[in-house]
């Protein structure tokens, strides 16, 4: 059965849509556990910019930060992207059939022009 309402599945989706926080995953996903302050450094806007962002990160489950002393460290967290992935494959398949059944048509045309 189909699954209409996930929430889990809308935050993931939520927060993926922002190019900085998808940067911010790409850079996590490099180099995992990082400062807050390492991790904003290469960004173009202000350090609470980026921690707005990583709230919306560790809410959608894709961030986790742990603080040790006065340094917040973060870490990449995938699992939430399972879903995600699972949800766009059924997407995938769906147009992997179509185009084949395209080709197959497309073919046909080709072989009865022959």
């Amino acid at each position: 059965m189909v699954k209409f309402q996930d929430a889990q599945l809308d935050r993931t989706f939520s927060a993926l849509a922002d190019p900085t926080r998808r940067a911010l995953l790409a850079r996590l996903e490099q180099e995992d556990g990082l400062s807050v302050s390492e991790l904003a450094r290469p960004f173009p806007v202000s350090l609470p910019a980026i921690m707005k962002h990583l709230d919306v990160l560790a809410e959608a489950g894709l961030v986790t930060r742990t603080k040790l002393g006065r340094t917040v460290s973060c870490r990449l967290n995938a699992e939430p992207m399972e879903a995600a992935m699972g949800w766009l494959e059924r997407y995938q398949r769906f147009w992997t059939k179509r185009l084949d059944a395209l080709e197959a048509l497309l073919e046909a045309r080709r072989k009865g022009e022959s």
